[in-house]
């Protein structure tokens, strides 16, 4: 399916083809919380990097997280780039070399019509912050961590093909 997206100001605009485009897995880490989540998470699609086609680049700034390792309190920087705009500060995708066939385009940047996920994964809930309210439906399924399945294996599992629009 082809994305189109947006900051809010306009500066930044983008295209790129998605064969996951649900937007299913709310992520509740205090990264994605702080820096994309108004709802206290963050919902990220999955996308083909190399079909990501910019308008407005000089206006993209990149965020790398400052990740503390709970156990020896270090800091380090995440290999994931953050994209916003930096004239209306909406972020508008991830990319990480680690997956450098992918990136990952946040739905509220997103300005297609998406289709509705028959159920949701919530992830990353141990670092869910107190206020947030966990609104989980009868077939969503909820994860202190990461879950094991991949984005394209949740779309693989539910016999979501790739919408061609």
């Amino acid at each position: 399916m082809q994305l189109e997206g947006s900051c809010h100001c306009g500066s930044v605009r983008f295209t790129v083809h998605s064969a996951h485009p649900y937007p299913f897995n709310l992520c509740y880490c205090s990264i994605c919380r702080k820096t994309a989540g108004g709802g206290g998470y963050a919902i990220n699609l999955g996308a083909e990097y190399e079909t990501l086609k910019v308008k407005g680049k000089q206006h993209i700034g990149t965020y790398r997280a400052r990740i503390r390792d709970p156990e020896t309190g270090d800091v380090e920087e995440s290999l994931g780039q953050r994209s916003f705009c930096k004239n209306c500060g909406s972020v508008l995708w991830v990319w990480d070399p680690q997956w450098p066939e992918l990136v990952h385009p946040f739905a509220s940047a997103i300005d297609t019509d998406l289709p509705l996920p028959p159920e949701r994964t919530h992830m990353m809930l141990g670092s869910k912050a107190s206020w947030v309210e966990l609104k989980a439906g009868p077939k969503d399924q909820t994860f202190d961590e990461y879950p094991e399945e991949s984005l394209a294996e949740w779309h693989q599992r539910l016999g979501l093909e790739e919408l061609d629009v």
